[in-house]
């Protein structure tokens, strides 16, 4: 995957952030991108944008969370552009607040979202991959996924199974000509504190989770790097084939604390002590 031009890429999340971010960054590397999410008017929005650009994009409507969802995107995809190259399993949220007041609704969302919305892309599109023998995955986790962190605990635990279930897939898919990618940025500036706007009508949302919510959207958007930084970087961990990709050297620092707690046999440490 050295080349991306003429190649085709499957973006989930895609309407904004970080998806948004990486529709943009492999249009300038002259993919042909498939465009999903389930917020269908920003969507539409920034597909329109971007074809009026010249940009070769596909708009599709998505629910990450219901199989059959990713497999009709996996069919408008072939339809439109032929064979997918590189998937993004990138659609995530993340409400925040106690794990003593965490709903049971909020858990059962939060985990069809980030865990089993990549799971159905990778049950989807990886056999594709494979069958062609060359192609990409990239799941976008989290920092999160590496260290844990108060007042998200349904978020840390989210990501923390997508590394997990993306160093499987890792070591599945060698030989087989399909690289893996796992993201893991820390703070960026997107609406991922803002994820309750596209909720279904059945989750209830803990009592406390605004009064949670609103210092975590003044710390990412004052200390949150921009979405392309990320695009990047996943770019670039496309083309040379690697594994990992991480946007702040703290996090290297923070799992390593974690590591030398577990040696050591001591309770966790305050990550950000």
């Amino acid at each position: 995957m050295k080349n991306l031009e003429q190649k085709t890429a499957v973006v989930t999340g895609a309407a904004g952030g970080i998806g948004l971010a990486l529709t943009e960054a492999f249009v300038a590397a002259e993919m042909s991108v498939v465009m999903a999410d389930i917020e269908e008017t920003a969507l539409a929005r920034e597909a329109a944008r971007l074809t009026e650009s010249g940009a070769r994009v596909l708009a599709v409507g998505c629910d990450v969370t219901v199989a059959s969802s990713i497999e009709s995107l996996a069919a408008e995809a072939a339809s439109a552009f032929g064979l997918v190259q590189v998937v993004c399993n990138n659609a995530g949220v993340a409400p925040g607040g106690s794990l003593l007041e965490a709903t049971a609704s909020e858990w059962r969302w939060i985990i069809d979202v980030n865990v089993l919305g990549v799971a159905n892309g990778i049950r989807t599109f990886a056999p594709m991959l494979v069958e062609q023998g060359a192609g990409h995955i990239v799941n976008t986790a989290s920092e999160a996924g590496l260290t844990s962190h108060p007042m998200l605990g349904m978020y840390c635990a989210t990501k923390h199974a997508v590394v997990g279930l993306t160093e499987a897939l890792y070591h599945e898919l060698s030989g087989t000509g399909v690289g893996v990618s796992c993201v893991c940025p820390e703070l960026v500036r997107t609406q991922i504190f803002h994820s309750e706007r596209n909720s279904p009508s059945r989750v209830e949302f803990a009592k406390g989770h605004a009064a949670s919510m609103a210092p975590l959207r003044e710390v990412i958007e004052s200390e949150g790097i921009a979405p392309e930084d990320v695009a990047d970087a996943v770019v670039d961990a496309i083309t040379s084939d690697r594994f990992w990709v991480l946007t702040h050297a703290i996090t290297i620092d923070r799992a390593a604390r974690r590591i030398a707690d577990i040696r050591s046999g001591a309770n966790p440490s305050n990550p950000f002590s």
